[in-house]
């Protein structure tokens, strides 16, 4: 079966994400590991962890998704909110170290006008300072829809980011549809074309994780607005069709739409009644 979920609130702990996750026949889940806007977390609960654990692997849950705060701006024109991306990333990776099966997904970052090149570099000295090659937990540079100055517009940025961290076999890719939609990557008429892009630029073995939303935009208006599935831009028919791709339908998928918790279950299970229809017409 499809390795398929939504984001969960995290405040009730990590059992309690799971028991959700499963209650909406989902098999996966993403959620912040600490305020989306701050950056406090919670006391870290061992107990809490291995339960999850022990929970998550009796029902055969697969791969999750931690998301870092969107505080965290790796390659800030500031030295202090760098510092403090600094500090979050460092915490929340030995934090996720007592779970089992999780990826740490993040934003690249804004370079606040400072330009791509000067903000890569920082986003590189951070990843090399904080990156082990003993960690267990697999980081993941978000592909973004390039408002603002936001680095990860393109594979190419990506690209450029993975090719200077020293430990890059602890670093790969998670692609947001809606983000790449709306940053001009065409998954309605071309996502052959894109993947294949993908592949060349940065390659399949790099992707670890989709976050899957329909965009409130057109192609190419790099707005981020992300919609219900069905709802947008995007449609229904194109985005069954992207995940029903033998690169995609392996990985972790995370719905991100503006939802809430019956309103993801609804979705999960629309998406996986047409995914068994997409399978039975290519029988």
């Amino acid at each position: 079966m499809m390795t398929l979920g939504c984001h969960l609130s995290a405040a009730n702990g990590y059992l309690s994400m799971g028991e959700e996750a499963i209650s909406i026949d989902a098999n996966t889940f993403q959620f912040f590991t600490r305020n989306p806007r701050g950056f406090k977390a919670k006391e870290l609960d061992i107990d809490d962890c291995e339960a999850f654990n022990k929970y998550w692997a009796e029902h055969d849950g697969g791969k999750i998704v931690a998301h870092a705060p969107y505080t965290l701006n790796a390659c800030s024109a500031d030295q202090k909110v760098r510092e403090l991306a600094h500090m979050i990333m460092k915490d929340d990776i030995e934090r996720l170290s007592h779970i089992n099966g999780v990826y740490y997904n993040f934003h690249p970052g804004s370079h606040v006008k400072q330009g791509v090149e000067i903000g890569t570099d920082y986003i590189v000295q951070l990843l090399n300072d904080i990156i082990k090659p003993e960690q267990t937990t697999i980081v993941l540079l978000e592909t973004m829809a390039g408002k603002g100055s936001e680095i990860g517009r393109t594979f190419e940025e990506l690209r450029a980011i993975i090719d200077r961290t020293e430990h890059s076999e602890k670093l790969g890719v998670c692609l947001d549809t809606c983000h790449i939609f709306d940053g001009g990557y065409d998954i309605v008429n071309n996502a052959d074309n894109v993947m294949e892009e993908f592949d060349k630029v940065i390659g399949l073995d790099r992707l670890y994780a989709v976050h899957l939303n329909d965009s409130k935009n057109k192609l190419g208006s790099h707005k981020d607005r992300h919609e219900l599935i069905g709802k947008g831009e995007i449609g229904l028919d194109a985005l069954v069709s992207f995940i029903s791709r033998d690169e995609i339908k392996k990985l972790p998928i995370i719905l991100e739409t503006p939802n809430d918790l019956p309103g993801y279950k609804d979705e999960i299970s629309m998406l996986r009644a047409a995914l068994n229809q997409c399978v039975m017409r290519n029988a």
